[in-house]
């Protein structure tokens, strides 16, 4: 599991190893200075930093949704395989209708699914064209993560297909990703 800088680093019982690259001692915790994976070389903990890759086929990733159409909806796409990307290096994925949901394709209404500024987590299908890579929520993990409603309160899901505003109690269409924790 990658370790954000300052966050506390789990250490297994025992003596306390000697702290490498990638690590400081503060408030009787080891933590991690860098992004990046935890691992002991001999006696030594270190973390070795995580370098920022581009999309590849089943790479998961995390995007906004910038753009919508009746037949897709474009993303900037932020984090690859759990690595954030540097502020200005985003990529552009696309969702299409047929790659939203793997049952009834020909029924999704892009605009049901997804909304302008939604956080989205999605797997690369492929390459796509010159421009963009097409993208896949077509699993019951992958979906929208994070929306804000029309009213501006973070929803909140409730099936796959809805999530609920807690300001107002309205309820908006969304393809939902099932939380990582149920």
């Amino acid at each position: 599991m990658a370790s954000l800088p300052g966050q506390p680093i789990p250490l297994s019982r025992g003596p306390v190893p000697q702290l490498g690259p990638g690590t400081y001692y503060r408030d009787d915790t080891v933590r991690a200075s860098l992004v990046g994976i935890p691992h002991t070389e001999g006696s030594t903990l270190t973390i070795s930093r995580l370098r920022p890759h581009p999309p590849a086929p089943n790479s998961v990733i995390l995007g906004s949704i910038t753009r919508l159409s009746p037949m897709q909806a474009m993303l900037s796409i932020t984090v690859v395989d759990g690595v954030p990307l540097p502020a200005g290096e985003e990529f552009t994925g696309v969702i299409r209708t047929q790659d939203v949901r793997a049952t009834e394709k020909d029924r999704v209404k892009i605009a049901d699914c997804f909304r302008g500024g939604d956080v989205v987590r999605g797997v690369v299908i492929s390459l796509g064209d010159a421009r963009s890579y097409f993208i896949t929520t077509a699993r019951n993990d992958l979906g929208v993560i994070f929306a804000t409603s029309e009213a501006g309160g973070t929803m909140e899901p409730l099936s796959w297909q809805e999530m609920r505003c807690p300001k107002t109690g309205k309820i908006e269409r969304r393809k939902c990703a099932k939380p990582e924790n149920l």
